[in-house]
């Protein structure tokens, strides 16, 4: 809290006053392509706006192709040479983050870094088109649908170019505000029971729960080549009791971060709490430069290589809740999610086959 307030940095060098240029300062990020959710704005389209600065391939994935479209023209303004595209995401829609990812294949493009930043905050009741309470839907499964649907190309990037790929889930700090179970499965569409800030805490909780458990799916539990050999035969005459994943040793990283508290306009849905909120604690905000700092810190900096499943605050590594350190809340998240994918994708090809 000391630092938080005073700015001090932390072991990494930078602290809560950093701002996403500084802490990216020297990084050329030349070779990287870089796909970020809700980059129209606030932060962000501030993480956008550094990444490109730094040489990246940036592309912005917006529900409004309107403000997606004038966000890269606003980066364009300042950075002739920036490389940006724009494309559609429904975050809410499981077919929209569908027909997103088939329009990011056929552009046969590399991916190595998927910063999943979009989400939503405090917003009354209603259901996604998926008949998936809102905050949850947007917040988590359809990043969790899209993260799923781009692993593949991250892969291969990865192996073709021998860089390490990133993947980054925005949480907040809000994931310890959440319902006295953790996750609501049983109850998660209910009306009667939903409260907008604890639903919020739930989405932010399920954001850390599946970058831990992707991660944990990513990494090789064993460096013995018995070990892998035995795994990949197992894999081969499909003993589901082995996972495929854990085989493959993807040079891939997640983390999750906590941007801190900033004013944007993701609080539309509670502006008269939090005038109130930010009156009480007005020392603890920060500017959008800041914001965005330790999205870009996790996303670029070399310190961080081979470093998953951690949780950041002010570019530094922070325990997060015991909520969302539970490894089995965070497996039973997985094979939930799964499944309400699978039900939606039902209902879409019932739908078409009418």
């Amino acid at each position: 809290m000391f630092r938080l307030i005073t700015g001090i940095a932390g072991p990494s060098g930078f602290g809560s006053a950093s701002t996403a240029e500084q802490v990216t300062q020297g990084i050329d990020a030349t070779n990287l392509t870089v796909l970020i959710t809700g980059g129209a704005s606030g932060i962000g389209f501030e993480t956008a706006r550094v990444l490109a600065l730094r040489n990246a391939h940036v592309i912005i994935a917006g529900r409004n192709m309107k403000a997606a479209n004038e966000a890269k023209q606003l980066i364009l303004k300042d950075n002739k040479t920036a490389r940006l595209d724009a494309l559609k995401l429904d975050l809410a829609s499981l077919k929209s983050v569908k027909a997103f990812a088939n329009n990011f294949i056929a552009l046969k493009l590399p991916l190595n870094i998927l910063i999943n930043n979009a989400g939503i905050m405090f917003c009354p009741y209603q259901l996604s088109e998926d008949g998936i309470e809102m905050q949850f839907a947007t917040n988590h499964l359809g990043h969790f649908y899209l993260t799923n649907l781009l692993l593949d190309i991250m892969k291969e990037t990865a192996r073709s170019s021998g860089i390490e790929g990133r993947i980054i889930n925005l949480t907040s700090v809000a994931h310890l505000h959440t319902y006295d179970e953790g996750i609501q499965f049983d109850k998660m569409n209910e009306e009667t029971s939903y409260l907008d800030k604890k639903a919020y805490g739930q989405s932010k909780l399920a954001n850390i729960l599946h970058a831990n458990e992707l991660s944990r799916r990513l990494q090789v539990r064993s460096t013995s080549s018995f070990i892998i050999t035995l795994l990949h035969f197992c894999a081969k005459f499909r003993f589901k009791s082995y996972n495929v994943m854990q085989a493959e040793g993807a040079n891939i990283t997640v983390n999750s971060v906590h941007p801190g508290l900033i004013t944007t306009n993701l609080y539309r849905h509670s502006s008269l709490f939090i005038k109130i909120l930010k009156f009480l604690t007005y020392i603890l905000w920060k500017s959008i430069h800041q914001g965005a700092a330790t999205t870009c810190y996790v996303a670029l900096h070399p310190a961080l290589k081979g470093v998953s499943g951690k949780y950041f605050l002010d570019c530094n590594e922070y325990e997060s809740g015991t909520f969302a350190r539970d490894e089995i809340l965070a497996k039973r998240l997985w094979d939930f999610s799964n499944k309400l994918v699978d039900a939606a994708q039902n209902n879409m090809k019932s739908s078409v086959s009418l």
